[in-house]
């Protein structure tokens, strides 16, 4: 639709769209601004309007006020702030946060442009649903009634585990933790979000090192860093403003910037050295860095010593990664690895960036492991200026994810134990026999009955196979029947031919979203599918996690527009449809029919996520600090006087016990250097106190004013009786702990916090204070070690770094050894990769619906390197058939350019609307088709998965590529 973009000229006057309503009339300067939609106090001046211009009044000023709300954007997880400027209701203009720690008056091109989000006309805008072909409108009500009949129908017959509900990164926290509470009152672990397939195996592979999965310090704490490593990360496009912060310590530290990547990015540009590996190397890379450290003696001895399990076995694994093995693997000379070895031990603390060019992949949870490993060995844990700041790609899939819209767990990374099970029914205040009844069974090996409840359910990186692969295969009754894609992009997921197959096998297909996604046309049903608008980010209120784990408060912008309903009110339709509705908000006040009170379900989460402390963050907490944001250091998010003196912005979890204790949040995870109550931490003992006689506890070393001065467990009721320390415990705690489990009650589930307060009354962690480890014992690479890709072009390597056995995970064969036996090299010679456009996001959908961000990229494209471009033939700029290893293929714009080396080719992945050649602009609903289409990268992506996760393998796969 969009095909030229700007010339430079203006498309119309701009003063005459300013001015024709008010063309030969006195004008006040209010009134001008008004009618320019610019708000009072902003930055805009013009210096001739053609008008005479009077004084105003202060009662004409009050009363054409333009209104100004605060909010965070909607795209990647940096957390900027948006000023929205709201004039009767509309949404007339936006200036960026200036006050914001995070984006400090900056914005990238997707934030300066989400009014559009919002005031959209690409936007659904009211039900819908596909009968003979043909998109017909119809009512909430019919619609609620229809959908809800057919999936209680498939339950009834199939059960609860055949209809999927996929939730979503862009649902507030309350919106994402009523999802996740949602799908245990329907009776399924078949519930999962894009986390995924972005960053599941980071959250594994970090918190399986040192406790918890999330960044470990903040974008702000990198101006401290001596030195910035990114691998398998984009900030400039991905996270644009998030460049902000590592550029302030390249020029104010004189940091160096590594960049390793397969292309030389935007990021690259800047770097102080530029690594190009071969896709699917990362685990050999790092483990070169390391031979030369160990080599020359430059680690951090006393950090291992004190705080650090099985890194000699690690050591021996670093041997055999001598620099001609390293250069073999990974194509990255000795020379330059030793360079970069030196730069990081003479540049300490330094930090390590990574993003998902190091997460999916099959052995994802390898090369995660493996940078943490890296930087404990460098001892750049713990402290302002290191740790490993992993940048998320959605606005709250940091939230979404610790409120664990998860097949493999309930909120707070519980698990799916019965104790998990047992804690959140206390929570919900629910009988946990009904709840359990809610769940199937299958038989186990043993023939006795295993109940679904405590067993992880599919993947969304799986659920095509849910639906196609046959059910004697299932660890489930039956295939999955139906399919709630809830604010989730289909094109953002691998193997696009086959998920077309699943989607026209479904009995139910029901997208919900502000934009109707690649879900309405992939497909060639002609009836069963359902387009619900969901309102979006603005058009509600509620909190959003950022990357570095600090809560920012959304409020309401505007009203939904069209006849859009936020995705809390349409969950309380389906609840009630459903017949649970008053057990479901049993501890939810009502706002209005269907409308759940936001904060009181903020509440409920403070109530039973001990874990990860997000016990201690109220709305009203989160709100104060979004109010005073001036008063946050712009380094340390540290509040300088002012309401919130001394707490750190936005809270960032752990914010330990009850609100009323007042924990400030912790800023950068394990850093010893100061007390617990003051926002300091040690290691988690998740793993035990001993392994084999090791001593799994840290050795002498403690957080300081720790009163126990060395390693500990974690805090149970017995510890505090065995300490003394439970007659701090008030009447009321000691209850509570009673009605749990008495003395075996833990830190995680004592709802009334006693046990965190007492702990860190004697500024210990109330999850203990042990070692990191570099050994995962439970996993199935122990030590992180090569694995070469299922689709891998290195024939030779294949023996030496096989990949795993085909085995049964997440309820489905998952194959590994069977695809790689098979050469695909000499018909698919080239490695592909993908990655982020700084213009759109996720899916795209919204972005390319966006007019403004739609003009900036207009056509899906594949790099090529100039001499593979020259050897195939193929001209800058010519269509090209690319063609992946199982066989699909699309049709793309060839980019010859030396950005990506040779043999290796990049293509985005946020186009959608095309298929494999084939133009579906007119499947679309009249009215709703982005502007711009283009054939999806995963469509040509072909099978791979995480060996602990179910990751999505994206980044290291083979193709061929000829003249369209």
């Amino acid at each position: 639709m969009l095909r030229k973009k700007t010339n430079g000229i203006a498309r119309r006057s701009q003063g005459s769209s300013l001015l024709s309503n008010i063309a030969g009339k006195s004008v006040d300067r209010r009134s001008f601004l008004r009618g320019s939609g610019l708000a009072i106090g902003g930055l805009a001046a013009i210096g001739a309007t053609g008008g005479t211009v009077t004084q105003a009044s202060a009662q004409e000023a009050m009363d054409g006020a333009i209104k100004t709300v605060k909010s965070i954007c909607t795209h990647c997880s940096v957390g900027c702030t948006v000023i929205a400027e709201v004039d009767n209701g509309v949404w007339v203009g936006q200036e960026p946060g200036w006050d914001s720690p995070f984006n400090l008056g900056a914005h990238c091109a997707k934030g300066a442009a989400v009014r559009e989000h919002a005031h959209g006309e690409r936007r659904l805008k009211y039900p819908m649903k596909k009968e003979g072909g043909e998109w017909k409108r119809i009512s909430w009500e019919q619609a609620i009634n229809e959908i809800g009949d057919g999936l209680m129908k498939i339950r009834e017959e199939s059960g609860p585990d055949s209809v999927y509900w996929l939730g979503s990164a862009k649902h507030s926290n309350e919106q994402a933790y009523l999802f996740r509470k949602f799908a245990a009152y329907w009776g399924t672990n078949n519930v999962d979000h894009q986390a995924r397939i972005c960053h599941s195996t980071t959250v594994a592979g970090v918190a399986n090192t040192w406790g918890y999965g999330a960044m470990t310090n903040s974008y702000n704490d990198i101006h401290n860093s001596k030195a910035i490593l990114v691998i398998g990360g984009n900030p400039a496009e991905a996270h644009p403003v998030s460049l902000l912060h590592l550029m302030k310590a390249k020029e104010q530290n004189n940091a160096p910037l590594i960049v390793c990547d397969p292309r030389f990015t935007r990021t690259a540009a800047h770097a102080d050295e530029f690594v190009r590996i071969r896709p699917g190397s990362d685990v050999a890379l790092v483990w070169g860095i390391l031979w030369h450290i160990f080599e020359n003696s430059w680690e951090d001895k006393e950090f291992i010593r004190t705080r650090v399990y099985g890194m000699d076995e690690i050591r021996k694994e670093v041997k055999n990664w001598t620099p001609d093995e390293v250069e073999r693997v990974t194509g990255v000379p000795g020379s330059q690895l030793e360079r970069v070895a030196r730069t990081l031990a003479n540049n300490r603390p330094g930090t390590l960036i990574w993003c998902m060019g190091g997460t999916q992949h099959t052995n994802g949870n390898n090369n995660t492991r493996a940078y943490c490993i890296l930087q404990l060995a460098l001892g750049n844990m713990g402290t302002s200026g290191g740790g490993t700041n992993i940048f998320r790609g959605h606005d709250n899939v940091q939230g979404a994810t610790d409120m664990c819209v998860l097949s493999h767990t309930l909120p707070g990374y519980y698990g799916l134990s019965a104790g998990a099970w047992a804690h959140w029914s206390r929570v919900w205040g629910e009988d946990l026999d009904w709840m359990k009844s809610r769940f199937d069974s299958i038989k186990g090996a043993d023939g006795k009955d295993k109940s679904l409840m405590n067993l992880k359910g599919i993947p969304v990186s799986r659920w095509i196979d849910g639906v196609l692969e046959d059910k004697d295969n299932i660890d489930q009754p039956n295939n999955v029947r139906g399919m709630i894609l809830w604010g989730h992009a289909p094109n953002s997921q691998t193997r696009g031919k086959e998920m077309k197959t699943a989607m026209e096998k479904l009995d139910m297909l029901v997208v919900v979203d502000p934009y109707p996604t690649v879900s309405a046309v992939l497909h060639d049903r002609t009836d069963g599918v359902y387009l619900l608008p969901a309102s979006t980010q603005f058009e509600t209120r509620g909190s959003v996690t950022a990357s570095n784990r600090s809560f920012q408060w959304r409020d309401k912008v505007i009203e939904p527009v069209f006849e859009s309903l936020p995705d809390h009110i349409i969950m309380a339709k389906f609840a009630k449809k459903f017949g649970w509705a008053d057990r479901f908000f049993r501890n939810i006040s009502m706002d209005a029919e269907d409308e759940p009170n936001i904060e009181d379900i903020t509440r409920e989460i403070n109530s039973g996520t001990w874990t990860i402390g997000y016990t201690g963050c109220s709305p009203e907490r989160i709100k104060s600090h979004m109010a005073n944001q001036h008063t946050f250091d712009r380094t340390t998010l540290q509040a300088v006087g002012g309401p919130n003196d001394g707490e750190y912005y936005g809270l960032p979890w752990p914010c330990w016990g009850t609100p009323e204790m007042g924990h400030p949040g912790t800023p950068n995870l394990y850093d010893m250097s100061k007390p617990v109550s003051k926002g300091g931490l040690t290691f988690r003992a998740r793993f035990g106190v001993e392994r084999d006689g090791v001593n799994l506890l840290a050795e002498g070393v403690y957080s300081q004013g720790s009163e126990i001065q060395d390693g500990y467990p974690e805090f149970t009721m017995q510890m505090l009786m065995d300490l003394g320390w439970d007659k701090d415990l008030t009447d009321e705690e000691r209850a509570a702990i009673d009605a749990v489990a008495g003395p075996k009650t833990n830190w995680k589930t004592d709802l009334s916090g006693g046990i965190q307060r007492v702990a860190i009354m004697h500024e210990c962690a109330p999850f203990g204070n042990a070692k990191a480890r570099a050994v995962v014992w439970t996993f199935p690479d122990p030590v992180p070690i090569h694995r070469e890709p299922l689709y891998t072009s290195r024939r030779d390597l294949v023996a030496d770094y096989p990949t795993y056995a085909d085995k049964q995970a997440y309820r489905l064969p998952t194959l590994y050894e069977s695809i790689q036996k098979k050469d695909f090299s000499k018909d698919y010679p080239l490695i592909l990769t993908s990655g982020r456009l700084v213009e759109y996001e996720g899916g795209g959908d919204e972005s390319r619906s966006n007019p403004w961000l739609a003009e900036l990229q207009q056509e899906m494209f594949v790099e090529i390197n100039t001499r593979d471009a020259n050897n195939l033939g193929i001209r800058d700029g010519q269509q090209v058939w690319l063609e992946g290893a199982e066989g699909a293929k699309v049709k793309v714009a060839a980019m010859v350019t030396q950005r990506v080396g040779e043999g290796v080719v990049f293509m985005p992945f946020h186009f959608g609307g095309q298929f494999e050649g084939k133009d579906l602009r007119d499947k679309y609903p009249e009215g709703a088709d982005p502007y711009v289409l283009g054939e999806s990268a995963n469509t040509a992506m072909t099978y791979g998965y995480d060996s602990v996760t179910q990751m999505q393998e994206t980044k290291a796969s083979l193709c061929k590529i000829t003249v369209a």
